[in-house]
């Protein structure tokens, strides 16, 4: 009884298998027509299509399914095999979400949609094969529209990459009291020796004092007594007080919440990194990732996660008639992208003063022409900074004007001619910002300080100081195109720090409030600060 079941098991089987093959050589009926009504029948339809890789006759099964055998097909649907063989499979995943776009929106299938995004990120982040983008444009568009939240997503995700990248250039060398670039680890050794030599003596004084509570009479300290003091009691208890206050209260002794805090941003950026590799190791799969480094797995799924951003096109925004259409941005940002875009050049400009400026710094410092001129390496940079916005603003003017001229418009700027004219001319410069070339204008910088400086002809040949004056022109050009631009607070007098607009160097003098000079300056935007002047006091 057993052998004929499995006899006719076995011949079911290979009747099955010889029909689909059939099916799959003849393809569907010549009128185009192909109609199904059970999803398991689908099914096998699509996987032999998939199995000799006939996306594009994959696609146009799924093209003719009806709603409900849609929504059964998508719950059964085996996502993971389709994902492994993308590029290819796009034409059949993209037909899948163009049909569940028609659906009624309530309830809404349950897509392993994440999945299939971060499979095009994975892939993307990768040296590509020819034409994939164009595969898969189509695709990413339809599971834009499908779930526009994934935009949010992908954003947030790139961000975190970008800056845990960030995070892995402030881990070279930090500043002792003396000005000095020196390993965090001894710096810290040398702070906490610091503190315990001062902390001995201070032990050593209050022991020759005879000050230790535990050696006082309470009676002593009552408010009777204390009123009943007389001028020579004073006198003692001030030559004490003071004695003790000079010694613990040192300038130096401020340098070890600047260093434990330098000490606990790079521990929360390696954390950060190790998160976003993790993240990455999950999406990616491969065994040896780990032993990658860090920084470029980080920048090639940032930029899978930039390009996959691109090909969803541009941002749908809520229209304002109420009707719950949605309209196309016209090429401006949304107010999500303009925060991130603000929040984003504000971040360069900090890494400006914090990375590009302190490898300036260090290179400037193995000069021998300036080894003994320490104020004078801060105000080249802060020179050099303030040169590159003052020059960036004339050359954008400059080339506003001389449109006007070429097309012989009114040089008057009440005109509306003009002012049209005007704004087109700014929003071009706003879109070629990043690609503008701004070379003049860095020869003008460098060309500028040396003439300054033409004791220091050492100056001419630093890499470092040429790096530094491109890095602050361009992001100054940058900066002065945006539709709000951002300028420099041009007020530099030395009077009194001022919190709202004034940050104190760590290594300043924190018992005055006296400016004494500026190492950089305060960036502003619609007259708001959004990055302080870093000062001296």
């Amino acid at each position: 009884m057993l052998r004929q079941i499995l006899l006719k098991n076995h011949q079911e089987s290979v009747q099955g298998t010889m029909a689909d093959s059939r099916e799959r050589i003849r393809g569907p009926p010549r009128d185009g027509r192909e109609f199904f009504t059970s999803p398991r029948q689908v099914l096998r339809r699509l996987m032999l299509l998939s199995e000799g890789r006939q996306y594009r006759e994959a696609a146009g099964v799924v093209g003719r399914l009806g709603p409900s055998v849609l929504r059964s097909v998508i719950a059964e649907l085996p996502i993971d095999l389709l994902l492994e063989h993308l590029p290819h499979s796009a034409y059949l995943l993209e037909s899948f979400f163009t049909r569940l776009l028609t659906l009624n929106p309530s309830p809404k299938p349950e897509v392993p949609i994440e999945e299939v995004v971060w499979q095009l990120v994975r892939l993307f982040s990768h040296p590509q094969e020819s034409g994939m983008r164009q595969r898969c444009s189509k695709l990413i568009q339809a599971i834009s529209q499908f779930e526009p939240n994934l935009r949010h997503t992908l954003r947030d995700r790139r961000k975190s990459f970008d800056n845990a990248v960030r995070g892995l250039g402030v881990h070279g060398l930090t500043t002792d009291p003396a000005g000095h670039l020196i390993s965090l680890h001894v710096a810290l050794k040398t702070e906490l020796q610091r503190h315990i030599d001062i902390y001995k003596m201070a032990i050593h004084k209050l022991e020759e004092l005879n000050t230790s509570i535990t050696n006082q009479d309470p009676a002593h300290s009552s408010h009777q007594r204390l009123l009943a003091i007389n001028y020579g009691d004073i006198q003692q208890r001030l030559i004490a007080n003071k004695t003790l206050l000079t010694m613990v209260d040192k300038p130096a002794l401020k340098q070890l919440a600047f260093l434990v805090d330098n000490l606990s941003q790079r521990v929360e950026n390696d954390k950060e990194v190790l998160k976003c590799v993790g993240q990455i190791k999950r999406l990616d799969g491969q065994a040896c990732i780990e032993k990658r480094p860090a920084a470029g797995l980080l920048m090639n799924f940032a930029q899978g996660c930039e390009t996959v951003l691109q090909l969803m096109g541009p941002e749908s925004v809520p229209t304002s008639n109420g009707s719950g259409s949605s309209s196309c941005s016209d090429g401006y940002h949304s107010d999500d992208s303009a925060n991130e875009e603000t929040s984003e050049m504000v971040n360069q400009y900090r890494i400006l003063y914090m990375e590009n400026r302190a490898d300036a710094l260090e290179a400037l410092d193995g000069l021998s022409q300036l080894k003994h001129v320490q104020d004078l390496k801060a105000k080249i940079l802060f020179s050099i900074i303030v040169l590159s916005f003052r020059l960036c603003h004339g050359l954008r003017e400059r080339k506003v004007m001389e449109v006007r001229r070429t097309l012989n418009c009114p040089l008057d700027s009440s005109n509306e001619i003009a002012l049209a004219l005007d704004r087109s001319v700014r929003a071009h410069l706003h879109e070629t910002a990043n690609t503008f070339p701004v070379g003049e204008i860095e020869r003008s910088v460098f060309s500028q300080v040396l003439s300054t400086l033409h004791e220091y002809p050492s100056l001419e040949s630093c890499p470092a100081l040429t790096h530094f004056v491109s890095s602050s022109v361009r992001l100054a050009w940058r900066m002065i195109n945006q539709k709000s631009p951002y300028f420099l607070d041009n007020d530099f007098n030395l009077g009194f720090l001022r919190p709202e607009k004034h940050d104190r160097h760590p290594q300043a003098d924190r018992r005055s409030d006296l400016i004494k000079s500026f190492l950089w300056p305060a960036l502003m935007q619609n007259n708001h600060c959004v990055f302080k002047a870093v000062v001296a006091t």
